[in-house]
């Protein structure tokens, strides 16, 4: 099986252009082709055009012969295989349906959307060779009949229809009205009013795993992980065209790739929706059946033997797709990111927590204190064995280094590895299992370099579903979090407070981004700073701008805040003039100088009064929200459209599902990304950091 190598897509060119190859003596141009694939949605069949740049490729390669070979054309950024000879069009990192590719010349007018269908290959040849002829010899009424028994007349070069075969006795199906119906015939795409997308950069800069949140449904359309992620793509290239152009002009970026990580059609094919099914009951059915594929997949998350499926899941198709896009991206040198939806985005954050940095690479520990602490934790396990008269098996655990922190971390397996029988080993687990919960500082030598601070932090690990979590194969730059409930759960689990030091092993980057109405979405910010109330940061919108609504309203808070200063100065000034009582004695020795004093007395509080807006319009000052993002802010929430602040339960649903088509959201992680590697906006946005 052959594959074009990128030199051979980028010379790729069209075999014909429009006005080539006319014939002598004729006004007869050869028909330019252009490729499409089929889509089918619901029984459907929906005749999509390949972007220019994959359609010009497509025809490089059969016009040099290579069809006959199973030659492969990587298509849609790499995403999509076309099998030329089979004309066949595969996805490649995910599973989707095969669809048919044509290359079409010829198309008619289908019956219920309006929308033009190609002929098959092989009669469009014919179609194209009688018009051909029609045209050289000027000769037209030209009558085909397909292989279907449908009638196509050639009237002339701007009118040709298609009529449905004439119904027989055997024929029953076809109607009347259907026959006398024509349906009009296009040659060519540029005649039928196609939208053909340019295509994509073919150099990547960054690539980006995103993870969906419960059911398999990701927006309001109920549409899959895979469809919305497409959005988010193509708004992050409207995007990079918009706000990147100098250094597209340049070539000094090409574009972000998002990939789209699917974990629950591996959870719910494990049998556990048969053993729902059995148990579930008739009545409201669709609602019982809604719950069963969606709700359930935060209490499957909170069950130690669905979350390790879920988290092995997640961590091997993210390692699994990172290996396949190196294989076919060999240049590639950019970092990786991963973003995560509503519940997507709690698994990521759990999976983060758990990453081991290689210790040369933590820039938070020191080689003595970590001996120190080191040593401390073995003393500690010794203990725990002594209480449980288990102390024979303490040289065991400090041969393998076991501190307090990964004896919290021992599952039955690792204990049966270690040798421990059976008896000792349920005691230790028993032990373990009634601790972990009220265990104040579990885990705290993960982020703590101070062994004498007290206890204040819990540890953002504490809570956690016993699991073994993966490693990943990359450290991520950043992560981005969409629409997300870690603030929720991380205080359920019993987390109070994130101690400001601490940051994820591996990542360095955390944006918690959210909808003002997103009833899933929680803050971070504040578990960081409890003791100081700030609102997150405003994201700026994509043109430049608050939204016009938001501008006036609050226009109309800063007018009443002047307006309630300039009433409090003047009833001051009222009751100062009205408490005040002179001496008499030095009444008229200091008449003048109170009547100079007066205007003072009144224009000092319209000073206050003046200065007090100024007070509004300041810049908030810098708060510290810790190292979870390098010491920059993490909370940023959207701007809500004029229509969404009517009313704010109505489009709550909405708000948690209106990430995947935000132009503020894709902007914000181009911005950040991009960032990373010194490239900024054309134009920075007003409000942004």
């Amino acid at each position: 099986r052959a594959i074009m190598s990128t030199q051979e897509q980028g010379q790729a060119q069209p075999s014909r252009a429009p006005g080539e190859e006319p014939e002598a003596g004729s006004g007869y141009e050869a028909v330019v082709p252009h490729w499409f694939y089929c889509k089918v949605t619901d029984s459907r069949e929906r005749w999509i055009p390949f972007s220019t740049q994959d359609s010009e490729r497509l025809e490089e390669a059969h016009g040099s012969g290579r069809d006959r070979e199973d030659l492969v054309v990587p298509t849609s950024g790499g995403r999509y295989d076309v099998h030329l000879r089979k004309r066949q069009r595969m996805a490649v990192y995910w599973e989707e349906e095969v669809s048919e590719v044509r290359r079409c010349t010829w198309f008619y007018k289908g019956d219920k959307d309006n929308k033009y269908i190609p002929y098959s290959e092989t009669f469009s040849e014919e179609l194209e060779e009688a018009y051909r002829i029609a045209v050289t010899l000027d000769e037209w009424k030209k009558k085909l009949e397909s292989p279907s028994r449908e009638v196509i007349i050639l009237h002339n070069p701007k009118l040709m229809v298609h009529y449905h075969p004439v119904a027989t006795s055997d024929d029953w199906v076809s109607t009347p009205t259907e026959q006398g119906r024509p349906r009009t015939v296009k040659r060519g795409v540029e005649n039928i009013a196609a939208e053909i997308p340019n295509g994509e950069p073919l150099q990547i800069d960054h690539l980006v795993f995103v993870v969906h949140g419960i059911g398999p449904a990701c927006d309001i359309r109920f549409r899959s992980i895979v469809q919305c992620v497409n959005d988010f793509r193509n708004v992050s290239l409207s995007m990079l065209q918009a706000h990147f152009r100098k250094a597209q002009e340049q070539q000094q970026i090409g574009r972000v790739e998002f990939l789209p990580v699917n974990w629950h059609s591996s959870l719910h094919s494990t049998g556990v929706d048969v053993d729902l099914e059995r148990i579930t009951l008739p009545s409201i059915n669709r609602l019982r059946h809604f719950i069963n594929d969606t709700i359930l997949d935060v209490f499957f998350y909170n069950s130690s033997t669905y979350c390790q499926t879920i988290v092995d899941t997640v961590a091997s198709e993210m390692n699994r797709l990172y290996q396949l896009f190196l294989q076919r991206n060999p240049l590639f040198t950019g970092g990786v990111s991963i973003a995560g939806h509503s519940l997507g985005s709690l698994i990521l954050f759990d999976l983060l927590t758990n990453q081991k940095a290689a210790p040369e690479e933590d820039e938070h520990s020191e080689e003595g204190s970590r001996t120190t602490s080191s040593n401390r934790g073995i003393e500690e396990v010794k203990e725990i064995l002594k209480k449980l008269e288990l102390s024979e098996y303490c040289d065991v655990f400090e041969k393998e280094k076991m501190d307090r922190q990964a004896l919290f971390l021992c599952t039955e397996k690792n204990l049966k590895e270690m040798g421990i029988p059976l008896g000792p080993r349920m005691k230790i687990l028993h032990y373990l299992s009634s601790k972990r919960e009220i265990q104040v500082c579990l885990l705290n030598d993960l982020y703590s370099t101070d062994p004498s601070r007290s206890c204040q932090y819990r540890d953002v690990g504490l809570g956690q579903v016993s699991a073994n979590y993966p490693q990943l194969n990359y450290k991520p730059t950043i992560f981005f979090a969409f629409g997300s409930p870690i603030g929720m759960f991380l205080t359920v689990r019993g987390v109070k407070r994130i101690d400001p030091n601490y940051s994820l092993p591996t990542c360095k980057g955390f944006f918690n981004i959210f909808h003002p109405f997103d009833p899933v979405a929680y803050r971070i910010e504040p578990m960081i700073v409890p003791d100081v109330e700030f609102e997150p940061m405003l994201l700026p919108h994509h043109k430049g701008r608050k939204r016009m609504h938001l501008e006036l309203k609050e226009g109309l808070t800063r007018m009443s805040v002047d307006l309630k200063n300039n009433l409090l100065g003047s009833l001051r000034v009222a009751w100062q003039s009205f408490t005040r009582a002179p001496l008499p004695a030095v009444e008229a020795a200091t008449a003048d100088a109170e009547v100079e004093a007066e205007p003072g007395a009144e224009k000092q509080p319209d000073t206050k009064a003046e200065e007090a807006p100024p007070a509004v319009k300041e810049e908030p000052p810098l708060i510290n929200v810790g190292r979870l993002n390098g010491g920059n802010r993490i909370d940023y929430v959207l701007q809500e459209k004029p229509i969404e602040s009517f009313n704010e339960y109505l489009f709550a649903l909405q708000g948690h599902l209106c990430y995947w088509e935000s132009e503020d959201t894709v902007l914000l992680v181009l911005k950040e990304i991009y960032q990373t590697q010194g490239i900024t906006l054309d134009q920075p946005l007003p409000g942004s950091q």
